[in-house]
């Protein structure tokens, strides 16, 4: 294969290289921006907005009061919230303390919470309102000793604070009480104000962040991700956008959760890197939000998955007034296939670009994307940015490279991959080989270096951009009572792109309806979790081994869909 065929696709002005990367964290990103630009927005938020200067000071003060909770270095803090002005908050005084970011899906059930947070090995958590008596819950059977609760109201103004307080904070599950002990985020902050910070210690290859990845088990761990590792992918992205955006100007959309590395190491360290401004977006399904946002403040950025854009396209309000998303410039498609008329018809709406994207946990979100301004290859998902590199390799061992065109194992090379997955060497010896990653995915580049997924390796399914280990589903089906054998996989989906389904062998004698399955489910797994799809065989087949053979089943039920 030609060396880096794919360099000679890149549009003009991203660079072939950015090394030497600088030496420095998001932090020192955050101080050069304050300096600079103080008065400058970093973020919008329900028609408030906070400033580089504001942010900075707002962090200092927070790690001033995680390091007068005995908070140190290398300790892990979990973020159980959406995206928020207190996430980012949060996240920049844990790395100013010196401590490691540790987001979490705030639609975790207690059990998966509570495997989250003994796997980080978190002693202390900051929460909104909404999640604290599950945190609560789970405090007694894991290493918590330190809770921080924050109301969604403290960056509302004055008028919609009132109108919250009033109508929804209670109703909606906002106002608590919180437990002796625990504290107010505000306090916290309001007893630091005016008080001197004195920073602690950072190196550049430091921890930064813990994000969960199921790597090749299917068991969900941490995959550690360094601070120069952040820095460099926004280099990255903030390059590749660059062609198209107005640096400091143009508003990215931040709807995609921060609990993701799509939205935490990709799309807001971009925007930090070259000072765009960030609209949150707390819910990403709440389309009439969003729609009001990007209205509101004519962004620019729209990063998704094809359910969005779906969705978006198929909106009574943008049918009725397609100028909706006339300032988006460009929208970004990850996690799942793109159909081509999905594509299509967004860009006739938008008059804008949208591109596929590629990429893992594991890489730090080191990409694949397709050219904004160049040519397009349809079920390709783009080329390896600057200074990514792509190969395929024999599957059986990962050993032989592959020529075009040839199937096998993606395996990616960046200067930002995970340093390891915590405290797990043999997981991490499994994925990181020579320096390469080996993604578990199978696919081929083409004579332009343009890369084409034709399936994985690993078993995780992707309903909507979600991660889902069959494994979760098969043993919360597993042990109700009228279940003797299930097995689970993805299959097909118009609207998700991937979509969970389980195969039910049942009981002699037993019998259960599909609703009394998935409401059994929703007791233990998170709702994109639940199967959309249910099956009741009499049989799974397996192998001689004994193993459940999930392709067999998802050939069976493609089989069946076409016919």
């Amino acid at each position: 294969m030609k060396v880096k065929p794919w360099i000679r696709h890149y549009d003009k002005g991203v660079p072939h290289t950015l090394h030497p990367y600088p030496q420095q964290t998001l932090v020192d990103v955050l101080r050069k921006s304050a300096v600079e630009q103080p008065g400058c927005s970093a973020m919008h938020f329900k028609g408030t907005s906070l400033s580089y200067r504001e942010l900075d000071l707002q962090s200092d003060a927070l790690a001033g009061a995680l390091i007068a909770l005995g908070i140190g270095k290398g300790d892990r803090v979990a973020l159980i919230m959406p995206n928020s002005p207190q996430m980012v908050i949060s996240e920049f005084g844990i790395w100013k303390a010196g401590a490691i970011a540790v987001p979490m899906n705030p639609l975790y059930t207690v059990n998966e919470l509570e495997h989250a947070l003994n796997e980080c090995g978190a002693e202390t958590a900051i929460v909104l309102t909404p999640f604290y008596e599950k945190i609560k819950t789970v405090q007694t059977v894991s290493r918590l000793k330190r809770v921080i609760a924050t109301n969604i109201k403290e960056h509302l103004s004055p008028v919609k604070k009132l109108l919250f307080t009033l109508v929804k904070e209670k109703k909606d599950g906002h106002r608590v009480k919180l437990h002796l002990g625990d504290h107010w985020l505000t306090n916290l902050l309001a007893a630091q104000s005016g008080r001197t910070f004195v920073p602690v210690a950072v190196k550049h290859d430091d921890p930064a962040i813990f994000l969960f990845s199921g790597g090749t088990t299917g068991n969900p761990k941490c995959v550690v991700i360094s601070h120069q590792g952040m820095v460099m992918t926004g280099m990255q992205i903030a390059s590749w956008f660059s062609v198209i955006l107005e640096k400091g100007k143009d508003i990215i959309l931040l709807n995609m959760p921060l609990f993701h590395v799509y939205a935490q190491v990709g799309i807001l360290t971009a925007a930090l890197i070259d000072r765009f401004p960030v609209a949150l977006v707390p819910n990403p399904r709440d389309l009439e939000d969003l729609l009001h946002t990007i209205k509101g403040l004519k962004a620019a950025v729209l990063p998704g998955v094809p359910t969005l854009f779906t969705a978006l396209i198929n909106h009574p309000k943008v049918k009725s007034d397609s100028s909706l998303l006339k300032s988006l410039k460009l929208s970004v498609s990850g996690a799942a296939p793109l159909m081509l008329e999905t594509k299509r018809r967004f860009e006739e709406l938008t008059g804008g670009r949208i591109i596929d994207a590629y990429s893992l946990t594991e890489s730090a979100l080191a990409s694949v994307f397709t050219p904004i301004l160049g040519t397009y290859k349809h079920g390709s998902v783009g080329i390896p940015v600057t200074d990514v590199e792509i190969r395929i390799v024999e599957p059986e061992h990962g050993l032989e490279t592959l020529r075009e065109l040839e199937i096998g194992e993606i395996i990616m090379r960046a200067p930002q991959l995970m340093t390891e997955y915590w405290q797990n060497p043999m997981e991490t010896a499994l994925v990181l080989r020579d320096g390469w990653l080996y993604t578990g995915d199978l696919g081929y580049l083409d004579e332009d270096g343009y890369l084409f997924i034709v399936d994985r390796k690993k078993d995780v399914i992707k309903p909507g951009g979600f991660q889902v280990w069959p494994r979760d589903v098969e043993e919360a089906i597993a042990v109700h009572p009228a279940v003797l054998e299930v097995g689970v996989a993805g299959v097909p989906d118009p609207y998700q792109g991937e979509a969970v389904k389980a195969w039910v062998v049942l009981r002699p004698g037993h019998q259960l309806t599909v609703d009394e399955l998935r409401e059994h489910c929703r007791k233990d797994l998170a709702a994109y979790k639940v199967p959309k799809h249910v099956e009741f065989i009499s049989a799974l087949p397996k192998s001689t081994v004994g193993k459940v053979l999930r392709r067999k089943l998802v050939e069976a039920h493609c089989a069946e869909a076409e016919a």
